[in-house]
């Protein structure tokens, strides 16, 4: 690596913190996916220790910790890696903003569908359909042409195949892992109020 010396010249020498710092946001800028410590260590040829510190910087920094000014930004520890997410405080405006520039998205049928499997996973398409009460082949298709599911394995004695999600969806969600879903006992029925269909 070479800095730029006050002179104007060039000369090699260490990545510096702040080097680290920007060469690490650099990356992360660009990074579609969450990148581990000893990923983003072993890119940058630095200790996974100086790279952790650098992080927790990064992190204040946009943050506006010590005074500095909070970012739209946030850096965030998901799925395993490191990401860069719009602070929550935004998501209305870029979600206005993705929605007049990209409108094509999930629908009703894919999102009850990959809900089925992240609570249930891992769960067969004949289980899915099941409980959805239609069929589920084309929305299955669609999620696993987006990387939001993914074949788990396939039962030896039935040759049915299993669905899971996807580090992908942990991504897109912005959790570590599917244990910090909501859970949906609360937005359930107790029976207290009676039951419309009880036979």
């Amino acid at each position: 690596m070479t800095i730029d010396l006050i002179d104007g010249t060039e000369a090699d020498a260490p990545a510096t913190t702040i080097d680290l710092e920007r060469a690490l946001e650099a990356i992360l800028m660009v990074a579609d996916e969450p990148q581990s410590l000893v990923s983003l260590a072993t890119s940058l040829g630095a200790p996974v220790a100086a790279v952790r510190q650098s992080i927790d910087r990064l992190v204040a920094d946009f943050d506006g910790v010590d005074g500095g000014v909070r970012r739209g930004f946030e850096l965030r520890e998901v799925g395993g890696g490191w990401r860069i997410y719009v602070r929550g405080d935004y998501d209305d405006v870029v979600r206005d903003f993705v929605l007049t520039q990209n409108p094509s998205r999930l629908s009703q049928a894919a999102l009850e569908t990959l809900a089925v499997i992240a609570y249930k996973q891992p769960i067969s398409r004949g289980a899915i359909a099941s409980i959805r009460a239609v069929n589920v082949d084309s929305v299955v298709r669609t999620l696993l042409g987006r990387g939001l599911i993914t074949e788990a394995f396939t039962d030896s004695e039935t040759g049915a195949i299993h669905y899971a999600t996807t580090d992908v969806l942990l991504s897109q969600l912005g959790v570590n892992s599917l244990d910090e879903l909501p859970q949906i006992s609360p937005l359930l029925s107790d029976g207290s109020n009676g039951f419309d269909d009880v036979a």
